[in-house]
């Protein structure tokens, strides 16, 4: 990979300062994909940084368990089911990265003869939760071995991009044999980052600068070592763009990229709460009812069996997105001078006097503009979505000390999605609560547990 190290380096980690990449960022990306001993298809984290990677991996493995397996015992998947469950997610993320199929698929390993030992992190572990790669022919323990064997942990950031081999695989079916053959690899030491290349070598590195809003800005912050949206969208979607709208924007002459199509697992955040983003369609209603959840720091995931949740889009919900589509703002109206655009792009009637009288019975005080709720109101009125009233839901967040028992358990609770005019008292005013508001503005969660799930 020498020839390659360089451009991936300044892309991942941007271009270091004379002290290079901090080695406390590094260390907390060296782990593997390794699962909980208490919830055995949740993956685990052990520090802050790297659930850029993890919580989307863990949104995509749970569509496998629920949806693709539909494994009726899903909180307690076997050894041999947690190796297919894993391999098949992180075939599907390459997949989907894989701009042309005809170049084939990366896979990031080490290099022959270079594999490190088993690892531990900070506090000691059990054997079942150390990070093992194959255990070599011998019958010498780990610290009997020739002394350049040495953890990943161990390993600093020069040395660990001297000793990465790349290969190239051509079909899916040997993609899927390769996954599952590199199954301790990817679960060893500094699995995380030997998948997140492959990733980045798979789609290629003109590709995503090509989709990168601004290329200075490397996919893991040099300073805090977490994730960039980029990186985010580049496993949800396959493409690395740097916004979570739909579609592309135009904006001051400048092509912004949004996402183009229906992701298969959603994204929701915190930040469109605040109002300093708008999530699109395209992220809000994926294809299997699975969201990814963003804080101002990390990444955990919310998730159901209830698959109305996604069905096919209503045209009130349909209305909603275009008319929004016109509203990039988030004002909660259009220009007066807009209503026939989105009339004629909803397919409504409109000619010239149909439309002049429609803007007179939408804005009666002549204020020039149309309000969305009136809007709705007037084409698309008591339409029912089909979801349910309520519904089970679970919360994943991989950081033990995120845990109120301090182990990685899927939180259980019921959502109820309310109509506006309901006289229903209202839950907490949570995180997790104000995130999910940005899909379901009425929602509220009612949780088995005494504490609220953290989105930290």
């Amino acid at each position: 990979m020498s020839e390659l190290n360089k451009e991936v380096v300044d892309l991942v980690w941007g271009r270091p300062t004379s002290g290079g990449v901090s080695a406390s960022i590094f260390r907390r990306w060296t782990q593997g994909f390794l699962f909980s001993e208490n919830e055995h298809s949740a993956l685990e984290q052990f520090e802050g940084g790297p659930c850029a990677v993890i919580a989307p991996v863990q949104a995509f493995l749970l569509k496998y368990v629920l949806f693709n397996k539909e494994s009726p015992n899903w909180r307690h998947i076997s050894e041999e089911e947690q190796k297919f469950a894993l391999c098949s997610t992180l075939s599907e993320i390459l997949e989907s990265a894989c701009s042309t199929p005809s170049t084939g698929y990366c896979l990031v390993s080490w290099a022959k003869g270079q594999t490190p030992h088993a690892i531990t992190h900070a506090k000691p572990r059990t054997q079942s939760q150390t990070q093992c790669t194959p255990e070599p022919e011998s019958s010498q323990a780990p610290q009997e071995l020739q002394p350049t064997t040495v953890s990943a942990e161990d390993l600093g950031f020069e040395r660990f991009h001297s000793i990465l081999h790349k290969r190239t695989v051509q079909s899916l079916s040997e993609l899927r044999e390769e996954m599952l053959s590199l199954y301790l690899t990817w679960r060893g030491g500094c699995g995380v980052l030997l998948f997140l290349y492959s990733v980045i070598l798979t789609k290629g590195i003109e590709n995503i600068k090509n989709e990168i809003q601004d290329t200075m800005e490397p996919l893991i912050d040099p300073v805090h070592g977490h994730g960039s949206q980029s990186l985010v969208n580049l496993f949800v979607t396959g493409h690395a763009v740097s916004n979570v709208w739909d579609r592309d924007r135009e904006c001051s002459g400048m092509k912004l990229h949004g996402i183009h199509k229906q992701a298969s697992v959603g994204f929701l955040t915190l930040m469109e709460s605040l109002r300093y983003c708008k999530v699109g369609a395209f992220l809000k209603s994926p294809k299997f009812p699975i969201w990814i959840l963003g804080s101002e720091t990390h990444l955990s995931v919310l998730f159901t069996k209830e698959r109305s949740l996604v069905g096919p889009e209503s045209a009130s919900e349909q209305a909603r997105r275009v008319f929004q589509s016109f509203d990039p703002e988030d004002n909660g109206f259009i220009p007066e001078s807009l209503l026939e655009d989105v009339m004629k792009a909803l397919d409504l009637v409109s000619e010239t006097e149909y439309v002049s009288l429609m803007k007179s019975k939408l804005d009666p005080e002549s204020l020039g503009i149309i309000l969305l709720g009136p809007f709705l109101l007037e084409f698309f009125p008591e339409q029912d979505s089909g979801i349910p009233d309520s519904f089970p839901v679970y919360h994943y967040n991989g950081l033990k000390q995120s845990n109120h028992s301090e182990r990685v358990e899927y939180v259980e609770g019921t959502a109820l999605v309310l109509g506006f005019e309901d006289p229903m008292v209202r839950s907490d005013d949570t995180p997790v609560k104000r995130c999910l508001q940005t899909k379901w503005p009425y929602i509220e969660l009612l949780w088995t547990t005494d504490h609220s799930p953290s989105l930290n």
